[in-house]
Order: C-alpha cells, then structure tokens, then sequence
C-alpha cells in the first residue's frame, strides 16, 4: 500500500477533525442564554436552588468551567483538554463527561452495529437476489413485501411492537438493558437478559433498513448486469453461483459498502429515539438527556465523538476500497 496515499488521507481526517471541533466550539457559544444559569433556574424550578443565589452560583460555576475567561482562551484550553480526553464535567450531576460517554457507548455499539450489520447483509443478498434473472419466484414475491417495511420509521415500529410483545402478549421486555435483579457481569444470566431485551430494539432498526440496502443493492446490480465482463463470464461457461457472487455482487458491492462505512460511523447519532422508547443506556439516550437538561459540556462531548467516530469510519472505507474493487489504485483513481 502506498504510504502518500495513507497519509494523505490521514491528513484529511485530521482537517476534518480540526474544523468540527472549531465548529462544535463555535456553536453552543453562539447562543444568547447562559447554559450554567439555565441550569440553576431548573433546579430552582424543582425546588432544588434558592433563586436569590442563582446569580452567584452562576458565577462560581463559571469560574469552575472556566466559562469566565476570554473565548481566545477558552479555545486554546478547549483543545488543551480534548488531547488529554478532558471533555469537563456534567453540568446536571458533576461527573466526568468522558466516563458517561464511556457508560453509553458500549451499549449502543453492541444494539445498533449488531443491527445494521445484519440489515446490510440480509438486504444486500435480498437486493442481488431480485436484480438477478435466475432468482425463483418466492424471492421475487417476498422479499418486495418485507422491504415496504422501510416506509415505516424505525421509532414507529418499535412502538408497536411494544405494544405487541411486551403489552398485550407479553412475550419481551417493555424497556432497558438487562433485567431487574440480574448483576452486571460476564455471566449467563446477563447475556441472556441482554439479548432478550435487545430482540426489539434490534428487529425494529434490522427491519426498517433491510428496504434501503435492498433497493440500493438491486440498483447497482441491473447496471453491472449490463456490463461487458457479465456477458463473457457468461459466454465462457462459468456456473452461475459464480458469475453471480465474483461478477456480479462483487462489483456492485461497492457503493453499499461506502453506505455501511457512512451508516457505522452515524449509528451514534441516529440511535437516539429507538433509545429513547425502549430506555435503552446508550449514547442516544445519554444525548437526549444532555438536550432536555441542557448539559452544555455533556452535549459537546457526544457530538464531538460522533464527528470522530464518522471522520474515522471514512479514513478507513478508503484504506478499504482498493481491497473491494481492484480497479481503484491507491492514488485515488481507476487504473485504466
């Protein structure tokens, strides 16, 4: 692999994460309320913080948060904190933004990229099956039925089939990670809970996207299959398995795969509602919380991780793409 291109594509990364974290700076300052007072003011709402104070201990948390200095320093030290994985404190309960991150992550990786792989497996093999000529009819008939499935919103889906399998027939767990009682762990009680209150969750993401890689899928196959080399592996013999999946599939596949790079990187950021309805822990749920509590420093730190954790995904599909389609070089362009 040639290093130019690595490193290239690297210092791509790196202005991509130099202008979000300017942006993710910029813009929570852009507002006219006091995120700090906003915060008091809730507290005092609930009881929890004599209004006549607010003022004051408006003051002594910015000066904690260092919300007092210039914005020229308040940047520097904002970088100054991010090498160190310093994203500050919770405004809501005073812990370490880092490790409420850290607490939702794991959970949210295991559901949804658990759940987007499955649905980019079963609607890419869906979507090559119904553009190839030789597929039988109960493909053809069934497969256009499960992907009218993607009309519905994930979010939707779900609702429903709380309804169904937790409500009235009560089959599966409403809501949460793992069961009352049950003590987290690597034993088989826990991943047995986890998986049986993961089964929702994951079949209302699985099913409402198998439609968009499906169709996505079927588009690029109807073009490969008018493609010159699908005529000659024809011509020359070839079972059909072969020219379907070496020919066919694997030069479609390309586009799909950007799409999965895209979707891996963006799973942090769309699983918020389905968290959401199903009380899942994840780092949807966490920035959903962040938003109705206006955690000024909580909400920076999952935006920040979601700006990365996509900048990478997309570093490393083009370390990726020479090795799906051997007609790009790694100089970025097709070998002629």
């Amino acid at each position: 692999m040639s290093w130019d291109y690595v490193i290239k594509r690297f210092l791509l990364f790196l202005a991509v994460i130099f202008v979000a974290v300017t942006i993710n700076f910029i813009v929570p300052r852009l507002r006219d309320t006091n995120p700090i007072e906003e915060r008091l003011y809730q507290l005092a709402a609930q009881g929890g913080v004599n209004v006549s104070k607010i003022k004051e201990l408006t003051a002594i948390y910015e000066a904690k948060y260092g919300l007092d200095k210039s914005v020229g320093e308040q940047y520097l030290n904002y970088w100054n904190d991010i090498f160190h994985l310093d994203f500050g404190w919770t405004i809501a309960d005073r812990t370490p933004v880092i490790n409420e991150i850290m607490r939702a992550v794991p959970w949210t990786i295991g559901l949804l990229s658990v759940a987007t792989l499955i649905a980019f497996v079963v609607g890419t093999v869906f979507g090559a099956l119904l553009a190839w000529p030789k597929t039988g009819n109960f493909v053809k008939y069934f497969v256009p039925l499960l992907m009218t499935l993607s009309a519905i919103p994930y979010y939707l889906l779900g609702i429903v089939f709380i309804y169904l399998f937790a409500i009235n027939w009560g089959i599966l767990p409403t809501a949460g990670a793992f069961g009352f009682g049950v003590k987290p762990g690597w034993t088989l009680e826990m991943i047995i809970s986890v998986f049986w209150h993961a089964i929702m969750p994951a079949a209302s993401i699985v099913l409402t996207s198998i439609g968009f890689w499906g169709l996505g899928m079927r588009g690029m196959m109807i073009t490969t299959m008018g493609e010159d080399y699908m005529k000659f592996a024809e011509y020359k013999g070839l079972k059909d398995w072969r020219v379907f999946l070496s020919y066919g599939v694997r030069n479609a596949m390309l586009p799909q795969v950007t799409g999965l790079a895209i979707s891996l990187g963006t799973i942090l950021a769309g699983s918020v509602l389905v968290e959401v309805i199903f009380a899942y822990p994840g780092l949807g749920n966490l920035l959903y919380r962040a938003i109705t509590s206006n955690d000024y420093f909580l909400l920076q730190g999952i935006i920040l991780f979601i700006i990365v954790s996509l900048g990478f995904s997309l570093f490393l599909i083009d370390l990726i793409y020479p090795l799906v389609d051997p007609r790009i070089n790694l100089e970025g362009g097709e070998n002629g």
